[in-house]
């Protein structure tokens, strides 16, 4: 038995057997660990063959002694069959071992901010994570892709969380599909037929109704949760003018998607579905459709960006990006081509809001670096915009 402590939180490392013999010596020792700490427990049970009725009495005199919730992960199938028979499932998070999958040799069919995309048979494909995503983060996008489904979203079919070397992935069922992104890149001929296509899903989502109980998250909180975070670097006078601009955005309750681009849409049999879906929120379209201006006007308009780096983002050619948009605005909004320019203007206040969410993130993010970040794209670029606004009109 091992204990391993990181940020004020103990895991504990279950070895062998635990049954009458010894179990009153792992009590101890676990007791001995943890006495005094006030951070979380968690129980790994990888090399734990076996635990017998002694051993799970002591998991229960610690969870009681914590009074928290005690997760157990790892588990593997004989010894978590001895959790589910006992009731301890009901007790305590037990948490099967993951299955080890491998993409060696597998053909990548997407890539995005979050990880990657490998086809592993003719039915399944993985979802790859990048090595700083946990497994909780890994496990909610694959709950919310769950529950997006049952509110008639057409998603992969999820499976289950797995493994891959020091990553986390998720395994879905996707018979003979690919991106649309790599549709249109091997046939530049049907960006506007997709792009209509892409506007018409997207329109179909935001008519679908969160529920009040849903789990999904308010995508103005999100914003509002976002602007406090920062709100160090920037005077009073500009939060206010931020928050004032997020909080006049009706409110909605409209499913959106929150990454909606063609490297997260597959074309499964002539049928989009949808692999991407762990920034799903509910609110105003808006937030849908900046996403698109972030994706199809901000973005190839970059100078910083060499062409190269905007294909692999677009997942098709940057040329065809404007086409892409136009024809995308007139499917929506339902309007004629004369009118693209009047709404790029008019939203891309919303579209640099947006950016400035996703490209300035405290988290993780060193003090020294974000300053010029926010000064650049918060100050420099949104705060400008949200002077110019329009109120929204949809």
């Amino acid at each position: 038995m091992t204990f391993k402590e990181k940020d004020g939180n103990m895991t504990i490392c279950l070895e062998g057997r635990i049954d009458t013999n010894n179990a009153a010596q792992v009590e101890k020792e676990i007791f001995d660990a943890v006495a005094g700490k006030n951070g979380d427990i968690t129980i790994d049970a990888e090399k734990l063959e076996y635990i017998s009725s002694a051993g799970l009495r002591v998991l229960m005199k610690l969870r009681k002694s914590v009074n928290k919730p005690l997760s157990v992960i790892n588990v593997f199938r004989d010894v978590y069959d001895i959790f589910e028979t006992t009731g301890f499932t009901e007790l305590l998070d037990v948490k099967k071992a993951l299955r080890e999958v491998s993409v060696d040799g597998c053909e990548m069919i997407g890539s995005g901010g979050y990880g990657k995309v490998y086809r592993i048979d003719p039915e399944t494909i993985a979802k790859i994570y990048r090595p700083e995503a946990s497994l909780a983060f890994v496990e909610r996008e694959r709950n919310v892709s769950q529950k997006a489904f049952l509110l008639g979203v057409p998603t992969a079919i999820s499976y289950d969380v797995v493994k891959c070397g020091g990553c986390y992935g998720v395994v879905y069922e996707l018979v003979n599909a690919q991106t649309v992104g790599n549709v249109i890149k091997n046939d530049r001929e049907r960006v506007a037929e997709f792009a209509g296509r892409c506007a018409g899903l997207l329109k179909k989502l935001h008519g679908i109704e969160v529920p009040t109980d849903s789990e999904l998250p308010s995508r103005k909180q999100n914003l509002f949760d976002w602007l406090n975070g920062i709100s160090e670097f920037l005077t009073s006078e500009e939060i206010e003018k931020i928050r004032t601009f997020i909080a006049d955005i009706p409110d909605r309750r409209s499913f959106l998607h929150g990454d909606f681009h063609t490297k997260n849409i597959m074309l499964q049999d002539d049928e989009f579905v949808l692999i991407d879906i762990g920034d799903a929120a509910y609110g105003h379209p808006i937030f849908d459709i900046a996403t698109q201006l972030l994706a199809y006007v901000i973005f190839p308009s970059s100078p910083t960006r060499t062409k190269e780096e905007k294909d692999g983002f677009l997942g098709f050619d940057t040329d065809d990006a404007g086409k892409y948009w136009g024809t995308f605005c007139c499917t929506y909004f339902g309007v004629t081509p004369d009118k693209i320019g009047e709404i790029t203007q008019k939203y891309m206040p919303y579209g640099l809001l947006l950016m400035a969410f996703h490209s300035v993130m405290v988290t993780g993010t060193d003090k020294e670096a974000l300053k010029p970040r926010i000064d650049a794209i918060v100050k420099g670029r949104l705060i400008p915009a949200i002077d110019a606004a329009q109120p929204l009109d949809f």
